[in-house]
């Protein structure tokens, strides 16, 4: 199982655990989970609205892609510790990261 916590808007944690088999992202997971990601675009990277700022574990994660950097330069509250949820697929690197919701409410 893959363990992560999620810090939502109004700052509550709770720690998710995830089958390591499964083929989803972690906009996906979210969204399973019912917390309130808006996802536009479907996991496409041309929204931005499953903006996520990694409070623990970056270091552990791949690279952003060009066309993720692209939106969240788009994005006036992104920094260096931004991520697209749709972008991080659900595998061992995600094990004991901490995540926080930014993006837009559904």
């Amino acid at each position: 199982m893959i363990k992560l916590t999620v810090v939502d808007r109004d700052d509550t944690e709770q720690e998710i655990e995830i089958p390591t088999d499964i083929n989803l992202n972690l906009m996906e997971v979210l969204k399973a989970s019912e917390y309130n990601v808006l996802a536009t675009c479907g996991g496409m990277a041309l929204c931005a609205t499953c903006h996520v700022q990694v409070l623990e574990g970056l270091e552990q994660l791949t690279d952003a892609q060009d066309t993720e950097l692209d939106m969240l330069d788009t994005l006036p509250d992104a920094g260096t510790d931004s991520r697209l949820a749709c972008q991080l697929k659900v595998n061992e690197q995600l094990d004991g990261i901490k995540v926080k919701i930014r993006g837009e409410e559904a």
